[in-house]
């Protein structure tokens, strides 16, 4: 009974060295810039409003999607946006958005689409995708009727 005790304490020390070794060395993937040649890991990212803003008054190139019908898109959407509906996104994305390594800062009215499309569009390859959520949370700008 002992040895059995003993093999369990060790599996677990393993499996805690190991999980510490992956969190040293940055276990998931590699990283690169765009257009280096290098593979860049695919992830889902959540982003605040805040931190899309900051990302958007910044020097660096970035698609803005707003993934809701084009009756929402037309009523209030933030100035720059690029619509594709959600339920269009998997058709259209890759003529739409070709540039699988581009930032692509997703949203929707409240969250829910803009996760799920940001989730699609990692699925598909596209490897820097960021969901800040619905416009409902956007306390700046908007352009449209509203």
């Amino acid at each position: 009974m002992r040895t059995h005790t003993t093999r369990k304490r060790w599996a677990a020390l393993a499996v805690l060295a190991l999980a510490g070794l992956g969190l040293l060395t940055g276990c998931g993937g590699k990283r690169a810039a765009p257009g280096s040649g290098e593979a860049r890991e695919a992830v889902y990212r959540k982003i605040s409003a805040g931190q899309a803003k900051a990302t958007m008054d910044g020097e660096a190139p970035y698609v803005l999607l707003d993934v809701r019908t084009r009756e929402e898109y037309d009523e209030r959407r933030i100035d720059g946006a690029v619509l594709i509906p959600d339920t269009e996104l998997k058709a259209r994305a890759g003529a739409e958005l070709p540039d699988k390594d581009a930032l692509i800062l997703t949203y929707c009215r409240s969250g829910r689409r803009s996760e799920g499309a940001a989730r699609l569009l990692v699925s598909m390859g596209y490897t820097n995708v960021h969901d800040f959520g619905g416009i409902m949370d956007w306390p700046y700008d908007t352009v449209g009727e509203r």
